[in-house]
């Protein structure tokens, strides 16, 4: 049996409309310490409220890969990105010229096998590992809490041990 690559196709459910509801890909970073698992959550840059690291599609990238671009991009973490969807959440985007958006994360797990101290945006949000029970209690959205609660990485594939962490170098 050959194994399916995954794809993506960007989704607007709202017909052809610019302020349609457009599609993120999110990455759950997470490690296991001690048997516990932690969960990298980042700051929005504008209204410094805790978030995990996502964006909009990238060409030629499924969203797990697009998932990991982001972990690197706005959190420094590199490792494993999984393409298992993990769950989707909603959300308003607020800032910038898309103030208002509708937009659908399809988050997928990242295991963080390294955090970078330079990466791009280092200066404009803070990053911090948290217990999946405080890492849900932190972000506002009630789908993003549910999806926390219920993880576990017990139940992902292992990883590749040269893992795949989108961040293209």
């Amino acid at each position: 049996m050959s194994q399916l690559k995954p794809i993506h196709v960007p989704v607007r459910l709202a017909g052809r409309s610019k302020r349609g509801l457009r599609t993120q890909f999110g990455a759950l970073c997470y490690r296991v310490v001690e048997g516990k698992t932690e969960v990298l959550l980042i700051t929005s840059r504008t209204r410094k409220r805790w978030i995990i690291p996502k964006g909009w599609p990238m060409d030629g990238r499924s969203g797990a890969q697009a998932a990991a671009r982001e972990a690197w991009e706005e959190a420094g973490a590199t490792g494993s990105a999984l393409p298992r969807c993990l769950g989707v959440y909603s959300y308003a985007k607020v800032s910038g010229p898309r103030k208002g958006l509708p937009c659908l994360v399809a988050v997928f797990p990242l295991a963080v096998k390294k955090l970078h101290a330079n990466y791009p945006e280092r200066k404009q949000r803070k990053r911090k590992w948290f217990s999946l029970e405080k890492a849900a209690q932190k972000v506002a959205e009630p789908e993003l809490r549910a999806i926390l609660a219920a993880f576990t990485h017990e139940h992902l594939p292992a990883p590749h041990p040269a893992g795949d962490d989108g961040a293209g170098d």
